[in-house]
């Protein structure tokens, strides 16, 4: 007998849920619903975005605030709010550069992108010293695809199911993420494909360990010699997954014994998200390339950088990038102000602060509520995973969604991850006070679902 085919649920915040209609309808104006529907109009429709859930008016320091004058504390921000919205340093070097140079042709360099350039390079351990910039963390990782095949003369890579690591045709093709694969037909050829840490499951023959993965790559890497590289989130942002500190090491041993070049994406997580100015710098490895994007901008201006080893600048016949923003003068003094903000701030060492706080708030909950099967999180990243049993870790996806609308409801909003996993990730620049105003919120919406 043929099975029906399991459709996988790899994000909870959909628009096309009856459950957001009803919370549109009860919270959002007639003139929200007039500019929502002229968008809708206007807009190609797709997942997870048009149709949109509602219209932003403001938005500063961890709020943003609808045309209705409500404010919700963004514990989501797609990643690019490290610093917090209209951040005052970051907006004068923008409007500075703005006066003096709005716009760099390609041909040339400038101050402010040799300056950014020199910053990231320094603050990079070991050989990380070579910068290309790219508008966008999808072209950055472009970038970083061909550099590979020109240094090793091979086409394919590793990566991870589940994984997001752009939009575009070959991002998605290294993507593991169904809602951007599923109906694309004929994708990047070369892309292969192995469960994400801590989810080989017993039925794919795997024993559930931290290295049942590690086993599966090399594996294939024993058999298959065109692997030019491994690419993978250090630490995976969407439903926070955290491999100890042995998985990665054992991964870069793994990636130098077979010649293969180790990428490591931090277009969400670097800068800071973590704790560390690198999310790999928790790992005591170094890889070949690294993927920084998102907060890079400042929250200001799109902005993302692949910086990689001073032996892999071996490209100068080919155009690895080549965009027409590539040195964006405005792009590079945002994303330099960031980085000196972050420093001069210390948000690093408030970051490691905040996490022992919100930490300590979530396990709390975790012991007072069942529906919570487990808190991950490092920085000021967070994922709550809801299940409807504790043993057979069901995804209580229904109850995740009603949790995100009733926190809404309150003033704060964050992504749903997998269908059931509550990603948090506030700007490194909230306090104690607006935190623990976020955990009521939370524990408020999972005590009312929980008991109704």
């Amino acid at each position: 007998m043929k099975l029906p085919r399991k459709v996988l649920q790899t994000e909870g915040d959909v628009n096309i849920s009856e459950r957001r209609q009803e919370w549109q309808a009860g919270h959002i104006s007639e003139e929200a619903f007039r500019l929502l529907d002229e968008d809708a109009e206007l807009y190609v429709h797709q997942s997870m975005s048009t149709p949109c859930l509602n219209v932003v008016e403001k938005s500063y320091g961890i709020y943003i605030e609808d045309i209705d004058g409500r404010a919700y504390m963004d514990f989501h921000g797609n990643s690019a709010h490290q610093v917090g919205y209209g951040n005052e340093y970051v907006i004068q070097a923008v409007k500075k550069q703005l006066d003096l140079l709005p716009f760099s042709p390609r041909r040339y360099t400038n101050r402010a992108a040799i300056d950014l350039a020199k910053k990231l390079t320094s603050l990079a351990p070991g050989s990380l010293n070579k910068v290309l910039f790219a508008p966008g963390g999808t072209s950055a990782l472009s970038m970083a695809l061909k550099l590979v095949r020109k240094a090793t003369g091979k086409f394919k890579t590793i990566s991870m199911w589940d994984s997001f690591h752009g939009a575009s045709l070959d991002a998605i093709s290294v993507g593991g993420d169904a809602d951007f694969r599923n109906g694309m037909g004929p994708l990047l050829p070369g892309t292969i494909h192995v469960p994400p840490y801590n989810s080989y499951r017993s039925e794919f023959g795997g024993s559930n360990t931290a290295f049942s993965t590690l086993d599966y790559i090399e594996y294939i890497l024993e058999r298959e010699n065109e692997v030019g590289a491994i690419i993978l989130e250090p630490v995976r942002c969407t439903d926070v997954q955290i491999p100890p500190r042995s998985y990665h090491q054992r991964l870069r041993s793994i990636c130098d014994q077979y010649d293969v070049k180790l990428i490591y994406d931090e277009i969400p997580t670097g800068l800071g998200r973590t704790g560390k100015m690198f999310t790999f710098e928790h790992y005591g490895v170094e890889p070949d390339i690294v993927l920084l994007g998102k907060g890079l901008g400042g929250g200001v201006f799109p902005m993302a950088a692949m910086l990689a080893r001073e032996d892999l600048d071996i490209a100068q016949d080919i155009s690895l990038g080549h965009f027409t923003h590539e040195k964006s003068s405005l792009g590079c003094a945002a994303g330099l102000a960031c980085i000196e903000y972050i420093e001069e701030q210390e948000l690093l060492l408030h970051t490691v602060q905040m996490e022992n706080f919100m930490k300590n708030r979530l396990n709390s909950m975790a012991e007072k509520y069942p529906l919570i099967g487990d808190i991950r999180g490092v920085g000021l990243l967070y994922g709550v995973e809801l299940v409807k049993n504790q043993e057979t870790k069901e995804k209580a996806t229904a109850e995740a969604e009603e949790i995100m609308y009733e926190c809404m409801t309150n003033g704060l909003s964050f992504k749903v991850s997998q269908g059931n996993v509550l990603t948090l990730a506030p700007p490194l620049i909230i306090t104690e006070a607006e935190l623990e105003q976020a955990m009521q919120v939370l524990e408020a919406a999972i005590s009312k679902v929980v008991t109704t």
